[in-house]
């Protein structure tokens, strides 16, 4: 990642995902980041004695359960007996070992209302953690990490999502190797890595720095060595996205192909923007348009997301579409060049860049641009799916709800499976 300048207040961004949309973000835009973000706020910590709430009726409840016990002889056997007394179903089981104490790491399905941090309590574990999960929590674990690392070698801008849904609710930023001005920047992470309690630290691929951070759940060594694994893996590969492409066909007839897009397109990228109005660049990146050319190298850098382009059948790129990933959120933004736009290509790329965010597991997206932006406007409404507008002195940030889309496919995919997004 390269250390930018936040176009609205000037400041540096060293955030994996986007050095643009989470600063852009105004008063108004925060308080509806936080009311949206306590829906993904970390699991409580056993207290002693906190009773887990069922959310749903039913007869048993599926919850993810890790205590610590220690490494002797009869230890896990007494905490699965004092589950089997509650008539607790152990599902899966993972260990961790930790020297003198062991992590062990449950699936459950317990019956409604079952204190499961009282259980465990009272049969020896402690620091003991539950969460909610769901079936997507039944796959067992080597077939989960393999999943994430075939997902891994097919597209480098699988590896952010694919630590994180590695090693659950996590912050990854990420520290480059050289700033803006090309200084270098001196790196503190040992070659191998290192694991302090709630942070681990890994050599970027590309230089620099990876942090994993979970304040409320310390990392157990057997998931750093998978997330090295996993960092490894993908520095391994090198850069790669796949290349499937969809033709489209315009109302007035014109034929444009929407791809995928990386570092490779930005003497075209450039050249658009070189085409664009002043008025359509500060739509799209809300300051001075000599920001634009700047980011351009980070924005099509899989590393930090997913780009479509739109392409011409004379190979010129006329918009892109941009998927960011900002933490427990992700952003889209688009820009079409001048000549082109009122034709539908936005609207285009939208759809598709929030079809990819719904197979992804996001639970919205959303989009910061001016309130006078009524072409970003209409392509949101557009979608037809459930829109949440903060707006203060211009600003507008629209969040799209996409639990309405979790089960569609991304438009465009084929038959054979090739499709935009994912080969």
């Amino acid at each position: 990642m390269s250390e930018v300048t936040n176009p609205r207040h000037g400041g540096p961004v060293h955030r994996w995902w986007n050095p643009v949309g989470l600063a852009a973000r105004c008063t108004a835009a925060f308080h509806a980041w936080w009311a949206r973000r306590h829906g993904h706020a970390p699991p409580a910590h056993d207290t002693g004695g906190a009773r887990p709430s069922a959310a749903v009726a039913g007869d048993s409840v599926l919850w993810r359960m890790r205590t610590t016990v220690k490494d002797e002889p009869g230890a896990l056997a007494t905490l699965c007996t004092a589950l089997a007394e509650r008539r607790v179903d152990i599902l899966s089981l993972q260990t961790h070992p930790l020297g003198e104490d062991t992590v062990d790491e449950f699936l459950l399905r317990a019956p409604e209302g079952t204190d499961l941090v009282a259980a465990v309590s009272l049969a020896g574990g402690v620091d003991t953690w539950t969460e909610r999960a769901d079936a997507h929590d039944l796959v067992d674990a080597p077939t989960r990490v393999l999943g994430l690392a075939a997902r891994t070698a097919q597209d480098a801008a699988e590896l952010p999502l694919a630590l994180r849904q590695l090693l659950g609710r996590c912050t990854i930023r990420s520290r480059p190797a050289t700033s803006t001005g090309g200084r270098r920047v001196d790196g503190t992470v040992p070659e191998e890595g290192s694991l302090e309690d709630t942070v681990i630290r890994l050599r970027a691929p590309e230089g620099g720095e990876i942090t994993v951070e979970r304040p409320y759940l310390p990392f157990t060594p057997t998931e750093f060595a998978r997330a090295r694994a996993l960092v490894e893996l993908d520095a391994r590969l090198g850069p790669r996205i796949p290349r499937g492409r969809d033709v489209l066909t315009l109302p007035e007839g014109s034929d444009i192909s929407v791809r995928r897009a990386d570092t490779g397109d930005l003497a075209a990228a450039r050249a658009m923007h070189e085409r664009c109005s002043t008025e359509t660049l500060r739509m799209r990146y809300h300051g001075p348009v000599g920001d634009a050319d700047r980011y351009l190298n980070h924005l099509l850098s899989p590393r930090f997301g997913r780009t479509l382009a739109a392409q011409t059948a004379s190979g010129r790129i006329v918009g892109l579409g941009h998927l960011l990933w900002d933490g427990d959120e992700t952003e889209v933004a688009l820009v079409v060049e001048d000549a082109w736009q009122r034709r539908g290509i936005g609207a285009e790329l939208l759809t598709r860049l929030v079809a990819m965010a719904a197979e992804d597991g996001c639970a919205q997206v959303y989009a910061v641009t001016q309130a006078s932006n009524t072409g970003m406007v209409a392509a949101m409404r557009g979608l037809g799916l459930p829109l949440d507008y903060q707006i203060e002195e211009g600003t507008l940030v629209v969040t799209v709800r996409l639990d309405a889309v979790a089960d569609r496919r991304v438009p465009g995919e084929r038959e054979h499976g090739e499709r935009i997004g994912r080969s």
